[in-house]
């Protein structure tokens, strides 16, 4: 087991659960150090005062918050772990919830609870059979390095998982990213649905980092006195160019389709599919990015059942004059 990174308590209403804190993850990225070009010298961070111009060890260090330029107020180690907080101690559950109405932009570092000791034993399973059950996730507070945060507990394969997770007010708003206006036709959707189909996966568990394979493989060619790799070409994809959308999207099922071996052809090679025209329909305009599908769809089932086509705008959002009102 990994080394704990804390240890105290699960508080559920008057149940406490003795746990130590482990990480769910691991770093695995290739590390570089900083060095002089010149002679490959280590270049390290020295810490030294502003004030003496002496440099300081790690012990002589403490924290300080700056209420104005001249002015900086010191706080402890000590001052901070005493603050009057319940979830300075524990972690607090606060709340059971569908795990569907978790933003996943929310969530952040993932950790292991352990019991600690044998006493947490059936009150850490208690716990853990009711979120099962109940198929909910808890919402809990605990108090890490110095800050109040927000954390999310689920069971994953017989053990409880806290996810931290950020403050409502920590996550930005979208809204000026996402465009005005869009213009897709019923086709261009439907293709793009078609590759979503075709690539779907079951599980994801077979996904690697590549750049660390390349990046290990540069290092090991180098160490060895050896030319480096080749860099990779990847022909297929031209950026900055604009290309047809649907010829892409098409282009996109084929290659995905072959890639999984549902599409050979004849000979066993790529086949030759035939491009559908697009429609000659006008193109219709949506605020915020919605999609026509339903208001075409809308559209033709009103058609069909006799209904005036002028019945199909309204329904798709198209603007009709507005019914005189007098003031009240």
């Amino acid at each position: 087991m990994p080394r704990p990174l804390w240890t105290g308590a699960i508080s559920f209403g008057l149940v406490t659960i003795p746990i130590k804190v482990v990480s769910a993850t691991q770093d695995r990225s290739v590390h570089f150090h900083r060095v002089h070009l010149k002679d490959g010298g280590r270049v390290r961070t020295r810490k030294v005062c502003e004030l003496d111009g002496q440099e300081l060890t790690q012990e002589e260090i403490g924290k300080g918050y700056e209420v104005s330029r001249d002015e900086i107020v010191p706080v402890s180690d000590e001052e901070l772990d005493e603050m009057p907080l319940p979830t300075a101690k524990a972690i607090e559950i606060t709340a059971f919830v569908d795990a569907d109405s978790i933003d996943p932009v929310r969530i952040g570092d993932s950790y292991y609870l352990a019991v600690d000791g044998q006493v947490a034993a059936k009150p850490y399973t208690l716990l853990r059979r009711a979120l099962e059950r109940s198929d909910k996730v808890a919402v809990a507070k605990f108090a890490w390095h110095n800050r109040e945060r927000l954390g999310l507990l689920r069971v994953r394969e017989g053990a409880i998982v806290l996810h931290s997770m950020r403050w409502p007010d920590e996550i930005r708003s979208p809204e000026s990213l996402t465009p005005r206006v869009v213009e897709l036709d019923e086709d261009e959707i439907d293709r793009a649905v078609q590759l979503t189909d075709t690539m779907a996966l079951d599980s994801i568990s077979g996904f690697r980092d590549t750049y660390r394979d390349a990046l290990e493989d540069l290092l090991a060619a180098k160490s060895e006195g050896k030319e480096p790799p080749e860099p990779a070409v990847d022909e297929d994809r031209d950026q900055g160019k604009v290309v047809d959308l649907m010829a892409a999207l098409n282009a996109s099922v084929t290659a995905a389709k072959k890639g999984r071996g549902e599409d050979k052809g004849r000979d066993g090679d790529a086949t030759v599919h035939e491009m559908r025209p697009r429609k000659p329909a006008a193109k219709r305009t949506t605020q915020g990015g919605e999609s026509t599908s339903t208001a075409r769809k809308t559209a033709g089932k009103k058609a069909a059942a006799g209904k005036k086509a002028t019945a199909s705008e309204e329904t798709a959002g198209t603007k009709r004059p507005a019914k005189k009102r007098s003031a009240s």
